[in-house]
């Protein structure tokens, strides 16, 4: 019998602090709105979030497997956690303080392409609302991360 290794998908992420230092992100740059900043802001706003609920996985009694979802429509889901059993949680995060409903095209089509087995979509965004969207689809304050 031969044995055969599957290297598990690698997410990559950052200390967000590190990183806002690293590439001079400063209040400054953001409040004047430069195009750039903003957009490396919301990388490291994602890679916060998901470095925070991958270490809250550590409490659950299921192995988990993290991984990122990418349609070729460029359609995404920045991180689905995937139970042995074969259920997902999808999570979308956004920096701005509210969520389009075109940002939930990536949980909608994994959800579609799922069925049973998608458990909940999250878009966490930097607002201060959460609200039930549609079937298994939520949009929640990224502070609801320690709630």
């Amino acid at each position: 019998m031969s044995s055969r290794s599957v290297e598990a998908p690698k997410i990559h992420v950052v200390d967000s602090g590190i990183g806002a230092h690293l590439l001079r992100l400063s209040r400054t740059k953001l409040e004047r709105g430069d195009p750039s900043s903003l957009t490396e802001f919301g990388h490291l706003v994602e890679s916060f979030v998901v470095q925070e609920i991958i270490r809250q996985t550590s409490w659950m009694n299921d192995v988990v497997t993290a991984g990122h979802w990418r349609t070729r429509d460029g359609d995404e889901v920045d991180l689905v956690l995937e139970r042995q059993d074969g259920a997902v949680l999808a999570f979308a995060i956004k920096a701005g303080d509210h969520i389009d409903s075109r940002q939930l095209s990536g949980l909608r089509k994994l959800h579609a392409r799922l069925g049973d087995a998608f458990i909940s979509g999250i878009a966490f965004h930097l607002g201060s609302r959460g609200y039930p969207v549609e079937d298994r689809i939520h949009v929640l304050p990224v502070e609801r991360l320690w709630v």
